[in-house]
């Protein structure tokens, strides 16, 4: 349909009007369906990086600047790593229900910079925790870890 009205030409019908709507539905679904494909592959590619790559360089001179931001703010934590729940063992449960356990769950990544805060970071005086992030439909969504460098309480 043109923005311009012919008054002279024959109207349209109802059928087109319909086609015309149901037109321009499709094309939304359609456009909607490949943001979700373009998603999924996103996680699909995430997935993959997160279970079967280790940690890069380029991933820990990320956490060493969020942690400068940081400090540069004034603050004494910093969200250094975040990932989908799902990665977890068992869907980030452990976690959200601060279960002293919870390293057991990590995979793939996760597990990786876990034992590397184990070995490196704790004996310099840090702390990490993990939560969950946030909750899509009410289900653990991503997992932060939070690096803390705050004097010990007295």
């Amino acid at each position: 349909m043109s923005d311009k009205i012919d008054p002279t030409a024959a109207p349209i019908s109802a059928d087109e009007l319909r086609m015309s709507i149901l037109r321009k539905e499709m094309d939304k679904m359609d456009v909607e369906r490949k943001a979700r494909e373009a998603e999924q592959k996103k996680l699909t590619a995430f997935t993959d990086d997160f279970l079967h790559r280790h940690v890069s360089e380029d991933e820990i001179a990320m956490v060493r600047r969020l942690v400068a931001n940081a400090v540069k703010d004034g603050k004494f934590e910093a969200m250094v790593y975040s990932f989908p729940s799902s990665l977890c063992t068992d869907g980030g449960r452990a976690i959200n229900n601060n279960d002293a356990r919870w390293p057991d769950t990590l995979q793939g990544k996760a597990r990786e910079l876990f034992d590397r805060y184990q070995e490196r970071a704790k004996p310099q005086g840090f702390k990490l925790k993990a939560m969950v992030i946030n909750f899509p439909g009410g289900m653990p969504g991503d997992i932060g870890f939070f690096l803390n460098w705050a004097p010990p309480a007295v």
